[in-house]
């Protein structure tokens, strides 16, 4: 045994619908375990994935294997019947070993296909192309048609940058993120 403080990581699926229960039932947890010799501290965490995670720390990895070994341990574990199964479970020893192995970066959130960004492109673009060519461009009919493209292309361009497609992509956020908007939902609601 060692006397390296030990992290437990307990992955854990949910039912939807019932993360209050899992969230209320990994605090109760917890604190069963802060009772325990040894204990240093823990959480309740979900990942990106709507993954549950238990985290806790002992000072050693005795303390650590006598509460994991204990009864009223695997009481705890029964009670998650009805609401959650156990994924995966890993434990660390030392603070170093834990950091240095957790090197993986988080997964940016896919791109939307293209077709969609191609909408959104279209939605912001032609607007403005056919409102400057309505209006603006009958005034510039002595202009050099290099000018004139010139001017077309600087005055969309901004518009565009700046006022059409920050508006267009918080206004379609849910269509073209939706797993993304799907998980903050499932958090706000559990927070709320």
């Amino acid at each position: 045994m060692s006397s390296n403080p030990v992290t437990v990581t307990v992955a854990y699926h949910v039912v939807p619908g019932r993360e209050a229960d899992f969230h209320s039932w990994g605090w109760a947890m917890l604190g069963a375990s802060a009772q325990q010799p040894g204990f240093l501290g823990g959480g309740v965490l979900v990942d990106r994935e709507a993954e549950w995670h238990v985290v806790y720390r002992f000072a050693s990895e005795g303390t650590a294997r006598a509460w994991e070994d204990s009864a009223e341990r695997a009481q705890w574990d029964v009670r998650t019947a009805g609401f959650a199964r156990q994924a995966e479970r890993r434990s660390v020893r030392g603070s170093k070993l834990w950091f240095d192995s957790q090197t993986i970066a988080p997964k940016a959130p896919a791109p939307p296909p293209k077709w969609k960004l191609w909408f959104i492109n279209m939605s912001a673009v032609f607007p403005p192309v056919l409102l400057f060519n309505l209006l603006v461009i009958p005034y510039l009919g002595g202009l050099n048609p290099l000018v004139r493209t010139l001017l077309l292309c600087l005055c969309v361009t901004a518009l565009v940058t700046w006022i059409l497609m920050p508006r267009l992509q918080r206004f379609f956020k849910k269509w073209l993120y939706p797993p993304l908007q799907a998980l903050r939902g499932r958090h706000k609601r559990r927070t709320a």
